[in-house]
């Protein structure tokens, strides 16, 4: 295990011995909505932990697809000091369990524990230590590792408590990085980079301003019924901010510039299979589409969306896109070969709902018809 240290510090220029640890844990949420790079967020991440718990040494582990650490982010060494420690842990021993476990962990003594499998040479002596998760859109994203707390034989649980409120400050801010970077990996084809960057910098960082504050407020509260209040509008605050990350997802406006719509969904398609390895064909009609042209960047986020399920649920080896006129309606369907699903009682997520609120805003109609192993077809019809 490879757990490095950091000396005493501050948090904004603040002393630590000045301030209380609510105000260090506001503090720490106001720094770490401030940062927008991924990797930037997460070494603050520890640093920030092992300041608020006086801790004498910490690591930030990020945990890949196979369930072992794929990253791994320290503080405070030199490079020579880590380079004399060797390879970082892959996620054995204690922070093995911590892995499998996904819940919090408080040790007074590392080696006691039946779990440990030692140190490497020249690897600090540790004895306490404290680990907590990362959740990250439900799913652990990673671990915080924390030892030898300063001054006393173990950690307490109020370090436990601190840790998990920074844990839960982290799953956010990691998030909005992670978003951050998408909206740039999607944006630069068009002038809409500056259209996102200026909602996601502006708006969104705003609002995550605020509801990092109401997080504080409510830590600070002592009221029950208070907390639950804020704690409600800080759950409103998360749905409008992922109303705008989804719109700002569905800007992507290259795949339309300089393209009629017909030919943006064939690139759609082309991407998607691309990307997916499903064999997609789209067949448009392009009068009907010529027609549409008003709601384009509507026809495309529903192709987008109803692919996405695809991609993401069907286990398809074909699916077709379809663009048609039926009487006085303009149809879009998608349909593919996979798996198929109860449509009467499993509708996949809010993948589905959120194209049938769409369609409904545009005054249309939205079908699904889907059989367990026998593939599933979206339709919207919508009027023309």
């Amino acid at each position: 295990m490879l757990l490095v240290g950091r000396g005493a510090g501050t948090i904004a220029g603040v002393t630590l011995g000045a301030v209380d640890r609510r105000d260090r844990l506001i503090e720490a949420g106001m720094i770490l909505a401030s940062e927008l790079s991924l990797d930037a967020v997460l070494q603050r991440i520890i640093e920030l932990a092992v300041e608020i718990t006086d801790a004498r040494y910490g690591a930030l582990g990020v945990i890949g697809p196979a369930g072992d650490l794929r990253e791994f982010f320290t503080t405070g060494i030199t490079p020579e000091e880590r380079e004399a420690i060797g390879s970082p842990p892959h996620g054995r021993g204690i922070l093995g369990a911590l892995i499998e476990e996904g819940k919090p962990l408080r040790l007074p003594d590392i080696s006691a524990d039946p779990r440990s499998v030692g140190f490497p040479p020249n690897h600090p002596k540790m004895r306490s230590f404290l680990g907590a998760p990362i959740v990250v859109r439900g799913g652990v994203f990673g671990d915080i590792y924390l030892t030898e707390k300063k001054g006393a034989p173990e950690f307490a649980k109020r370090d436990e408590r601190d840790v998990l409120v920074l844990a839960a400050q982290a799953g956010v801010a990691i998030e909005n990085a992670r978003l951050y970077q998408e909206i740039h990996r999607l944006a630069v084809l068009e002038d809409r980079e500056r259209i996102a960057k200026e909602l996601h910098d502006g708006v969104i960082q705003a609002l995550f301003g605020v509801g990092m504050a109401l997080q504080g407020a409510a830590l600070m509260s002592g009221e029950e019924e208070l907390a639950t209040r804020i704690e409600g509008a800080v759950a409103d605050i998360d749905r409008v901010i992922r109303d705008l990350r989804n719109y700002i997802f569905g800007l992507r406006p290259g795949i339309l510039a300089d393209r009629q719509l017909d030919e943006a969904l064939r690139h759609l398609g082309e991407e998607f299979q691309q990307k997916t390895g499903v064999i997609t064909v789209v067949d448009v009609d392009p009068t009907v589409a010529s027609e549409f042209t008003p709601a384009a960047a509507d026809i495309l986020q529903l192709t987008r969306e109803a692919l996405s399920n695809v991609g993401r649920h069907a286990q398809a080896a074909t699916c077709r896109v379809s663009l048609y006129r039926s009487d006085d309606r303009l149809m879009l369907e998608v349909d593919d070969d996979g798996q198929g699903f109860d449509a009467e009682t499993n509708r996949r997520g809010d993948g589905l709902t959120n194209m049938q609120e769409r369609v409904r805003a545009l005054g249309g109609a939205f079908s699904i018809e889907s059989t367990p192993g026998k593939g599933t077809t979206i339709t919207a019809a919508l009027s023309l």
